[in-house]
Parts: structure tokens; sequence; C-alpha cells
């Protein structure tokens, strides 16, 4: 069974910054670096939403337009660990986070319905 543990989301002031972390273990026999990652969001009422995927080794990225030029992610597949870099964040950015694990090799995907694996996320709130 793979486990994902989101960390590092809280309370920042808009234009403030957080880095959100992800760690993926039990991988159901396949190691970290065969999954491609992604992030997705879901504020209160609204539907889930895709942020941001990366390739399986991290050398290629591909991010919502709400959030490009603010948001950055990355991988550290020596650690088991997703990160999300959120810079410049905005009170439009407040949801809850979460991380997904997908099998395959398109990064390109923001379908919830092609991701495999879930963290129980973490709660992001951008005060005005």
């Amino acid at each position: 069974q793979v486990q994902l543990l989101e960390s590092g989301g809280g309370l920042v002031q808009a234009g403030g910054s957080l880095r959100l972390s992800c760690t993926v273990s039990g991988a159901s026999g396949r190691t970290f670096s065969t999954y491609v990652m992604g992030w997705f969001r879901q504020a209160p009422g609204k539907e889930r939403e895709f942020v941001a995927a990366i390739s399986r080794t991290g050398g290629s990225t591909y991010l919502a337009d709400s959030v490009k030029g603010r948001f950055t992610i990355s991988r550290d597949n020596a650690k088991n660990t997703l990160y999300l870099q959120m810079n410049s964040l905005k009170p439009e950015d407040t949801a809850v986070y979460y991380c997904a694990a997908r099998e395959g090799f398109n990064y390109a995907v923001s379908a919830p319905g092609q991701y495999h694996y879930w963290g129980q996320g973490t709660q992001v709130t951008v005060s005005s």
C-alpha cells in the first residue's frame, strides 16, 4: 500500500511563502522514482484543482496557469519526497493541498482521476 504524507501547510499573509513536502512510503514494490507526482488543491465548495506535476526523474514539470511564475514543484528521489515551493501567495490560493502519485510515463496529466494514490492533505490559508 502506497502512503503519501503531506506537511508544511499553515497560515501565511498574502505575498508570503510556504514550502509543502510529501513523503512517500510503502511503494508497493515500486520505487518512488517510478511514479509521476502531482499537487492538487481543493477550496471549500469547489472541485479538486490541478496545481503542478513532475516527471519521474524531476527533469520536466507541468504547472497550472494560475500558479506559473509563483509555484515550483520539485522532487528528491533519494529521499522519496516531493516538494511544492509557493511564493507570492494570494488569498485565492487558500485550500487543502494534496499530493498524488501516478503510475505511468506521462507527467503532463491534470485530471485527478488519472492519479492512483493520494495523501490526506494539508491546509494552506492565505490571509489578505
